[in-house]
């Protein structure tokens, strides 16, 4: 697929000049003291506390984002967004984060970095560095990093038997976004925004962390995947009685589409986990079901739940 081009726009550009411009895009307001975010071969940030979390995602245009669709600023958007999600997965506090860019020549890298810098303002994980590289597809690889003080990250690893399974929110809103976009459905559509704009559950993760959970990821490829994934992991099973299907969403996006970017909770304590969540001011997470010791009995309302959602064909 073609990216997306400013017809206004040179087809060459001087490195130094486009990169002065996407400075000023993502530049924040404020530094912390003794930082250095851009400039310089490579950032500089003050300790970290506790446990430092670092993670990468990829975002590349027509894999991740349909360009016929939506506009190349949310692919910038998606890209931040899903890294900074996985801090969220483990009850990680954003530190920052470097974006690296390919991408042909003429395209639109300042309207790619308004959509990255405003993901970047909403979840308050800076930009502070990155790299631009002319390649044959728009690609966007951002790296973020956190922390976790006090008891450290929450693994998708500590599952146990008789914990309870929730999810802090209804499924499918995503994937029912991207199939009203299709259908014609304008950009400002509630569920095209669940799609295109998702939101990391920052304040939901370290919540969770607070109430001492023992596992949890995001649901970025679908619960029908992910909570395998999660099950491997912590070699165990689980029987569901609930799928929890977000209002526009069918039954099958719900379980497989992705995106949505909900946490999946393994605790012990579901008390103590929507306590947290009270007083913090959060939804009240959605009970989904429960682990099991035995590893191959993985259920959906009685019935073997397979393995469906999203997978990259490698």
């Amino acid at each position: 697929m073609s990216a997306p081009t400013d017809p206004t726009r040179e087809q060459s550009q001087h490195e130094d000049d486009v990169l002065e411009r996407i400075a000023k895009i993502v530049a924040q307001d404020t530094i912390p003291a003794g930082e250095r975010h851009g400039g310089d071969d490579a950032a500089v940030l003050s300790p970290f506390v506790g446990e430092a979390i670092i993670s990468t995602d990829v975002a590349v245009l027509g894999v991740h984002l349909d360009a016929a669709l939506f506009p190349l600023s949310d692919l910038g958007y998606k890209a931040v967004a899903s890294a900074v999600s996985d801090l969220a997965a483990m009850g990680a506090r954003p530190r920052g984060l470097v974006v690296a860019v390919t991408a042909p020549a003429g395209t639109d890298l300042e309207a790619l970095h308004h959509g990255v810098a405003e993901a970047a303002a909403q979840t308050n994980c800076p930009v502070v560095g990155g790299d631009l590289s002319r390649g044959g597809d728009v690609a966007v690889t951002v790296t973020v990093f956190g922390e976790c003080p006090g008891r450290g990250a929450v693994l998708r690893s500590g599952a146990k038997a008789g914990d309870e399974l929730l999810v802090t929110g209804p499924l499918g809103r995503a994937a029912a976004g991207l199939r009203r976009r299709r259908a014609g459905a304008a950009l400002s559509d509630e569920l095209v925004l669940a799609h295109r704009r998702p939101w990391p559950l920052l304040s939901e993760g370290m919540a969770a962390r607070g109430a001492h959970v023992h596992a949890m990821m995001d649901l970025s490829d679908g619960l029908g995947l992910d909570l395998h994934r999660l099950a491997d992991a912590s070699n165990v099973g689980f029987e569901l009685s609930e799928l929890p299907v977000a209002e526009g969403a069918t039954w099958e996006e719900a379980l497989s589409g992705g995106e949505d970017y909900e946490l999946l909770i393994a605790t012990n304590d579901p008390g103590r986990l929507r306590l947290m969540f009270f007083d913090r001011g959060l939804r009240a997470p959605i009970t989904l079901g429960v682990v099991v010791g035995e590893r191959d009995v993985r259920t959906l309302a009685g019935e073997p739940l397979a393995r469906r959602g999203f997978e990259h064909q490698l």
